[in-house]
């Protein structure tokens, strides 16, 4: 065998190894929560106790997917945060939203390459995506992994947010979404852990 064909074995080798390992089960896929926020005042990276007295629309969302799928967490926040005014936030959105602004991220995902599944969540403002989320898709190559919207809403449901999610991460699979009005109600634990399975989850 050449060197050449033996290098290019190894390679190739190399490409499928964790694929191989992965379906066999000697390796332990890994998820991620990446969450835009209605507040930059609710934080829920880091220990579980945070998880457990989060509040928020979508940070109720985060704390549900959390327990069923022990996700890492990754807040999107940004260099220069929205105002904490609920008032003033959308007019900002609005105005960032009409010339497709990308604000600046505060940080970023460390080796992004280690997730096969990104859970996105993120509330409807003006029927799409917060520019955050824009922002979070362009700086992060999600090529070939999973990514699995979910959005609150006060009754416009997703708006256009898919198919813009779709649109910045072209090469990217698009789970199952789901969303939720405001809080979700009684049901949001029951929703989310059928929303789940519907998407391959295997829950505990």
């Amino acid at each position: 065998m050449t060197r050449n064909i033996r290098h290019m074995y190894i390679r190739m080798l190399v490409l499928i190894l964790p694929f191989v390992l992965l379906q066999a089960g000697a390796i332990q896929a890994q998820s991620l929560i990446a969450y835009y926020p209605t507040s930059n005042s609710m934080n829920l990276t880091g220990e579980v106790d945070a998880v457990t007295y989060a509040s928020g629309n979508t940070l109720s969302m985060v704390r549900t997917i959390r327990k069923y799928t022990d996700a890492d967490l990754f807040e999107i926040e940004l260099s220069t945060p929205y105002s904490s005014s609920y008032n003033t936030v959308l007019r900002e959105a609005k105005d960032d939203q009409k010339i497709q602004a990308r604000p600046e991220l505060k940080r970023h995902v460390q080796d992004i390459g280690r997730y096969d599944t990104v859970f996105l969540g993120y509330p409807n403002w003006w029927a799409s995506i917060p520019m955050p989320i824009a922002s979070f898709l362009e700086d992060h190559d999600l090529s070939g992994k999973t990514i699995i919207p979910f959005c609150t809403h006060g009754g416009g449901r997703f708006g256009q947010s898919v198919s813009a999610i779709g649109k910045l991460a072209p090469t990217s699979v698009i789970g199952e979404p789901l969303a939720v009005s405001y809080g979700g109600g009684a049901s949001l634990d029951r929703d989310i852990r059928r929303w789940l399975e519907d998407n391959g989850v295997s829950l505990p």
